[in-house]
């Protein structure tokens, strides 16, 4: 059988994150795309200059198109702006009796907000309940919470805790906008917390790591992986993605993670 992720997430006209990220990441690890489009940016290495959101006509249409002809094995949520997308998409799926995993994407790697402030209740009460797991950073997890971004492991398990309480089946807090010489990720789920740390990579070409770090783990359970698997195969796809970034000459601002080094000379 064919391994299929449907990704449900706004459009980055550079390329670089996003729905476009999601489909290169899921490519790159064998597993065929689908999409649903939540939004339209107008975007490039520099930043976001306009963001148009689809109705919620359309993204229900998209959803009940390929979920009814296409045999989804995981799903994917990312940029969701408003509280009618949040709403749409949480009653598509309910209707098709599906999880997710979520990245709670807020706030562009350039800095500009991706999501409406009236939103982020609607998230809460929502998307958080359908999620199989919630990959939020530091940051989001703080706004999520409403608590100080974390410093430690101990502050990012109480925060896990209140995100596990909102009703995620598992959650994974990402250590990269931490300090020291390594990156790690906390998995809570249950009564487990299990680590992933990396050498932590110094580069501007970080655009896109949170979509694609989530779409890899996305592309893992498509392909029957336990949850734990799928997260240390989708965080060493993206080390080794963002190690070779550099190869890439693309924009002048925040550079995109290079999702086909595998197979590129360049």
């Amino acid at each position: 059988m064919t391994a299929i992720a449907l990704t449900i997430a706004g459009s980055d006209s550079g390329g670089g994150a996003g729905i476009q990220a999601d489909l290169k990441t899921f490519s790159a690890l064998g597993v065929y795309g689908a999409s649903v489009i939540t939004a339209i940016t107008a975007q490039n290495t520099k930043g976001v200059t306009a963001i148009e959101d689809l109705s919620p006509g359309i993204i229900r249409d998209q959803m009940d198109a390929v979920l009814s002809d296409l045999d989804v094995d995981a799903i994917k949520i990312g940029m969701v702006s408003t509280v009618a997308t949040i709403e749409t998409i949480a009653e598509g799926l309910d209707r098709w009796q599906r999880q997710a995993v979520f990245d709670p994407v807020m706030v562009a790697a350039a800095g500009d907000p991706l999501l409406q402030p009236a939103a982020i209740d609607a998230l809460r009460q929502l998307l958080l309940p359908r999620a199989l797991v919630l990959t939020p950073n530091l940051p989001e997890a703080a706004l999520l919470t409403g608590l100080p971004i974390a410093e430690d492991e101990t502050q990012m398990g109480r925060q896990a805790e209140q995100l596990l309480k909102l009703g995620s089946a598992a959650v994974l807090i990402k250590g990269g906008h931490g300090k020291g010489l390594m990156s790690s990720d906390l998995l809570f789920g249950g009564s487990s917390i299990k680590q992933f740390s990396t050498v932590r990579i110094k580069t501007a070409n970080d655009h896109g790591t949170g979509c694609t770090l989530a779409s890899a783990i996305t592309a893992g359970l498509a392909k029957g992986m336990a949850l734990h698997l799928a997260v240390s195969n989708a965080k060493d796809y993206l080390t080794e993605a963002m190690a070779a970034a550099e190869k890439l000459k693309v924009g002048r601002g925040r550079g995109p993670v290079h999702h086909f080094y595998r197979w590129w000379a360049a």
